[in-house]
């Protein structure tokens, strides 16, 4: 069983945004087929112990464009409408300094898998 999820996951991309992370890997299906799953990851403490609660979306080929548009107008439309000029660069700047630092530095933790 563990040798069909390590040849389904294709391809995983990890971000890290304050308590939570976000996994975006891509997986095949037997008949070879591919989609992409989405996971966020938010780490819960309980007393002396931590928890990660986790979300995740399944998303088809068939329906990336249709997923990838929708997800640009959403955050063109807070950009544009709803948030002021100060606000909208105070978001982009960090963005564009983990994005540096993500290039510069290499990633030890590609091989984790959220089942």
């Amino acid at each position: 069983m563990e040798e069909n999820n390590e040849k389904a996951e294709i391809y995983s991309q990890r971000v890290r945004a304050g308590k939570r992370t976000y996994f975006f890997d891509v997986k095949s299906t037997r008949s070879n087929d591919y989609y992409v799953t989405i996971t966020e990851s938010k780490r819960k403490f309980n007393e002396d112990n931590f928890s990660y609660e986790k979300h995740k979306i399944f998303l088809y080929k068939e329906d990336f464009v249709k997923f990838m548009d929708a997800l640009q107008g959403t955050i063109d439309h807070v950009k544009s409408e709803l948030l002021t000029e100060e606000a909208l660069a105070a978001l982009e700047a960090p963005v564009a300094e983990t994005v540096e630092t993500a290039e510069a530095a290499p990633s030890f933790d590609n091989d984790l898998k959220w089942e």
